[in-house]
């Protein structure tokens, strides 16, 4: 096997190119070995062997960087750059990131987990070079579905006249997680059909020199094509049209499904781990949007290239139609739309994931929240319990949404009281709305719920009232809330009042002050970071007061692949530990 001798980019140097389409064979069945036991990208990995591996052979890393976006198609570089021990040895499975990651080797130059970024990261670096009159290439490595962001044309934009030498790989596999949209992809698409020589170029158009290979899964073409933009002493796109999960049959066929995976039977593809049978709030929510699309043509769901979730699968995306609108990896367009759309008399529904909406914050705040257009937000998987790479936490929206003047965020307990929200937030037409989605499975309270939750703003609901302690609890959190409430008073004997807070955005004072009657400590709990939060509302608001107040929450930090029970230990997040902070200060 070649792939033993293979330690760091030098040894590819001495391989011939028949040994080098050996190579790749190796790494791809590794790369499968390994993703079918422990999961992670599939189809972006596989279709980048070929090119990685070409990469490595022309130029000199890290003499010569290299800069992959997203990074989720990296792992065949970091099997070439001395970390291949984390593929083929399963007690090593976790020793390195899923992306890019600069404390891993040399041969990583960022942190890269969101989309769209390497051309302008390789830009700084191209500059950086330049000014301290340094010698070697930059190569910015991006897909497709990444042009669609707008920093991907920033980048270009840039790159395109900094004179110098400056490589961008475009790897075109005609796919994002799901299928391309935008007008962009009807000129790459036209490139391929003319094998690059067609004269609309929307590279040539912006500057750059241009050079297409037909098969970019062929190592014999990748390097002629390499070899021929290495030391260039100005900006060029190779255009490389690859196929998104090559040499997995399943991840050539399905690769929507094969995008992310968890573990699944190489012979099958089925996932070989169960993650439960009950409801899930995509499904309840794709559901219910179609349902209400039948009755009211002016109700869209709008994603920004991750349909799922929010539940529209390729099924669902059929059957809503031009209901549904996919913007492509673009939140600062989905979020600008969607407030446009509430502005002309629609009632547009985006969702997202909690670590992409910080991706647009300045169309939050100026677009949506300061024409108060009645556009409706939902934010998946805000928690501390679900992504847990360092780029990909889900941590911040809580700080980020709910200090936006006019925003409405509401943070339901459970199914009841989601459904209840979800229908006047798409039915209300006088706030933007954003809904924090429960992070911790489909809980039925068996409750009423509240119906309007715009008549009385900021009004919590007391689920149980005692004295002497109250305790807030946020969300996903609120079952914790009952937890402590019920071990007060088990062991200790101290009957607390359980509180919803419900919506994240303000301060119900009315209540808050009538708790001083009887109460002489608050507790608030947030999934969450506590900087900026919602428990230093709390906080503040009893700061000229005899109140103590408590705040729960997580530690404002960069943690990366954390196992949650830990993190939930060293925040003080466990029932136990919260009652005996409480306990401590009484």
């Amino acid at each position: 096997m070649y792939i033993e001798k293979v330690n760091a980019p030098a040894d590819l140097k001495v391989l011939r190119v028949d040994e080098l389409k050996t190579l790749s064979s190796e790494v791809r069945q590794l790369l499968l070995d390994k993703l079918s036991v422990h999961g992670g990208h599939v189809g972006p990995n596989l279709g980048m062997v070929e090119a990685t591996v070409a990469l490595h052979y022309v130029f000199q890393s890290p003499v010569d960087k290299i800069v992959y976006d997203v990074s989720h198609q990296s792992y065949a570089h970091k099997i070439l750059t001395g970390r291949k021990a984390a593929f083929m040895n399963a007690d090593e499975y976790d020793a390195v990131s899923g992306y890019s990651e600069p404390s891993e080797s040399e041969h990583d130059f960022f942190v890269i987990g969101h989309t769209s970024t390497s051309v302008s990261l390789a830009s700084g670096l191209a500059k950086a070079r330049d000014l301290k009159g340094e010698r070697g290439n930059v190569i910015a490595v991006i897909g497709d579905g990444s042009l669609s962001g707008g920093e991907a044309f920033e980048g270009l934009n840039v790159g395109a006249e900094l004179d110098t030498n400056f490589i961008v790989i475009v790897n075109d596999n005609q796919m994002s997680i799901a299928e391309n949209h935008g007008g962009l992809y009807r000129n790459l698409q036209l490139l391929r059909e003319t094998d690059g020589q067609a004269p609309c170029n929307y590279f040539k158009a912006m500057g750059y020199d241009y050079l297409y290979v037909k098969d970019g899964n062929d190592v014999e073409q990748l390097i002629e094509a390499f070899r021929q933009v290495k030391d260039i002493d100005h900006p060029v796109v190779v255009h490389i049209n690859t196929l998104k999960g090559k040499g997995y049959r399943l991840a050539e066929e399905q690769k929507e499904r094969f995008h992310y995976s968890a573990p699944f039977d190489l012979v099958t593809g089925a996932p070989t781990v169960s993650f439960g049978s009950g409801e899930d709030y995509a499904d309840l929510t794709a559901d219910y949007l179609l349902q209400e699309m039948k009755k009211d043509p002016t109700l869209v769901g709008i994603t920004a290239g991750t349909p799922t979730v929010f539940g529209f699968t390729a099924e669902r995306r059929e059957e809503a139609g031009r209901q549904f609108i996919d913007m492509g990896i673009a939140e600062e367009q989905a979020v600008a739309m969607a407030s446009a759309i509430a502005a002309g008399g629609g009632k547009p529904v985006f969702g997202v994931y909690s670590t992409f909406i910080q991706r647009a914050y300045d169309q939050l705040s100026q677009d949506l929240c300061i024409n108060r257009n009645p556009a409706l937000i939902l934010v998946f998987w805000g928690s501390l319990s679900s992504m847990n790479d360092v780029t990909h936490l889900c941590l911040f929206d809580i700080p980020l949404l709910c200090n936006i003047p006019n925003l409405v965020y509401l943070a339901p307990t459970c199914r009841e009281e989601y459904m209840a929200m979800l229908e006047w937030g798409i039915r209300q037409t006088e706030h933007p709305v954003a809904i924090r989605v429960p992070a911790n499975g489909v809980i039925n309270r068996n409750i009423i719920p509240e119906k309007d939750y715009g008549k009385t703003l900021n009004r919590y609901e007391v689920s149980h009232r005692g004295s002497r302690v109250a305790v807030l609890g946020l969300g996903s959190f609120y079952q914790l809330g009952e937890a402590v409430v019920a071990k007060l008073k088990e062991e200790k004997g101290i009957d607390a009042t359980l509180i919803s807070p419900r919506y994240i955005t303000g301060v119900d004072e009315v209540l808050l002050d009538d708790l001083k009657r009887d109460h002489t400590l608050v507790v608030t709990l947030e999934d969450g970071v506590l900087d900026g939060g919602f428990g230093e509302k709390i906080a503040r608001h009893y700061g000229p007061s005899d109140m103590k107040v408590l705040n729960f929450g997580v530690k404002k930090e960069f943690i990366d692949r954390y196992d949650v029970n830990e993190q939930l230990k060293k925040n003080h997040l466990t029932a136990p530990q919260i009652v005996e902070d409480i306990c401590r200060l009484l």
